[in-house]
């Protein structure tokens, strides 16, 4: 059996910001984390009855990708963007297909 998760995508900066809401239950990692700030909470719950966090609440992502490390539950995925709008990451997937046994 497979389950997907759908991403919510926000471009800010220099990156796209995909959060998985199913799968964020709100540990705050992050916002700590974070070096501009970028990383608030949203009004948004997630599946956990918990806020959900969004970028745009401080300085522009810089795409450093130190939220998408820290994530204990793999809700972030960060896609580098370069001055062209182009994408310099390895791989790009806004959705998560998760394989149960």
């Amino acid at each position: 059996m497979s389950v997907t998760f759908k991403a919510i995508t926000t471009e800010n900066g220099k990156g796209l910001f995909h959060l998985f809401p199913a799968l964020c239950k709100g540990c705050g990692l992050c916002i700590e984390k974070c070096p501009v700030d970028t990383i608030g909470w949203a009004k948004q719950l997630g599946a956990f009855g918990t806020p959900v966090v969004e970028p745009g609440h401080g300085k522009p992502c810089i795409a450093c990708k130190k939220c998408q490390l820290v994530c204990p539950d793999a809700a972030i995925w960060i896609e580098r963007r370069d001055g062209k709008g182009r994408d310099t990451s390895l791989t790009a997937a806004p959705e998560k297909h998760v394989q149960h046994k």
